[in-house]
């Protein structure tokens, strides 16, 4: 029956779509995924049929969900304007909808959030995740910890494009706003290739089943990682991060960031060099956002004395602070 009010609701969503041409189009396609998620959830948890009805407890019900799946404010905050831009659209909407206060949405930290896994979290997720059975998981874990790929890119891959890393000992990947990255490929990446390569038809994806839209595949292991993640969240990881800050698929590539950063440093790169290559690496080239993929170089447990003595953890006066400025943040972005 759910699955009635869902069509129900995205055909409504596509009308309002067709007769919309506000804001460029990558904005108009981000917000209308954000809108067919929001419609599932109201078809699945309140069985709404007509999106005229949204009130303001099914945007209660939706940040809760979203908040505990770990989504940052960020996102959050993003989703809520989708939402809102829509519903602007509507003809006599029943209901006016409150703003970002009413739901506690704190505001972006600019890259003082450590959302950086542990090694010891990591291990203690891949042993949980290879007793199952997952092999699909432990290799989106390892893409993600050990190269830095996006979930998104873990579940489009497909075997042409690991037959070919592993020829080549390298994976390029054609990312957001259209930019090409390419990432090494690893001992622990190569491994995990060979042994999906092994279970999965030539021509398919290699994580996603070919029954299965890749959203579903995504929006699976997501819950995987939310289900599981108190089991393996370590005392040291847990009190770095704070309470508030729960682990999630994106954190692997902190992680990634951290330990390519920490790298360059001991090969001799500067703090700017090595920020512009993980940069590089991680598919965006801004120093804004490379600073909030670092955020967790403070803290984190990856031996503090070694930070120290490879010139990472600076004072302000003798460098260029690693986790750039709100001011030089906006001029960057």
């Amino acid at each position: 029956m759910s699955n009635g009010m869902h069509s129900n609701l995205i055909s409504q969503l596509d009308k309002l779509k067709r007769h919309n041409r506000q804001g460029s189009i990558k904005t108009r396609g981000r917000y209308y995924e954000a809108m067919r998620r929001f419609c599932r959830f109201l078809a699945e948890r309140y069985r709404l049929e007509k999106l005229s009805n949204i009130a303001p407890k099914h945007l209660h019900g939706y940040v809760k969900l979203l908040q505990d799946a770990g989504l940052s404010p960020a996102t959050l905050k993003t989703d809520l304007s989708a939402i809102r831009f829509w519903h602007s659209k509507i003809s006599n909407p029943r209901h006016k909808l409150p703003d970002n206060s009413a739901f506690g949405v704190e505001r972006r930290s600019h890259g003082k959030e450590n959302r950086a896994w542990s090694d010891d979290e990591f291990t203690k997720m891949l042993r949980l995740t290879a007793g199952m059975g997952r092999d699909d998981y432990v290799t989106a874990l390892t893409l993600a910890y050990y190269a830095g790929m996006r979930i998104e890119e873990c579940f489009t891959l497909d075997t042409a494009m690991a037959e070919k890393a592993l020829r080549t000992g390298e994976i390029t990947f054609h990312g957001k706003n259209g930019r090409w990255r390419t990432v090494p490929v690893d001992g622990h990446v190569a491994e995990q290739l060979q042994i999906m390569l092994k279970k999965v038809r030539r021509g398919s994806k290699l994580l996603t089943p070919a029954n299965v839209p890749v959203g579903n595949a995504i929006h699976n292991f997501q819950k995987f990682i939310e289900r599981h993640r108190d089991e393996i969240r370590s005392p040291d990881g847990g009190a770095e991060r704070g309470a508030a800050v729960t682990l999630t698929a994106h954190g692997l590539r902190h992680s990634y960031a951290c330990r390519q950063y920490l790298q360059f440093r001991e090969q001799g790169d500067d703090y700017e060099q090595a920020c512009r290559k993980v940069s590089q690496l991680l598919g965006h080239n801004r120093p804004g956002i490379t600073a909030r993929y670092l955020a967790a170089m403070r803290e984190l447990s990856i031996n503090k004395q070694h930070l120290e003595n490879t010139g990472i953890v600076e004072s302000r006066k003798e460098a260029p602070p690693l986790w750039i400025s709100e001011s030089m943040t906006r001029k960057k972005s």
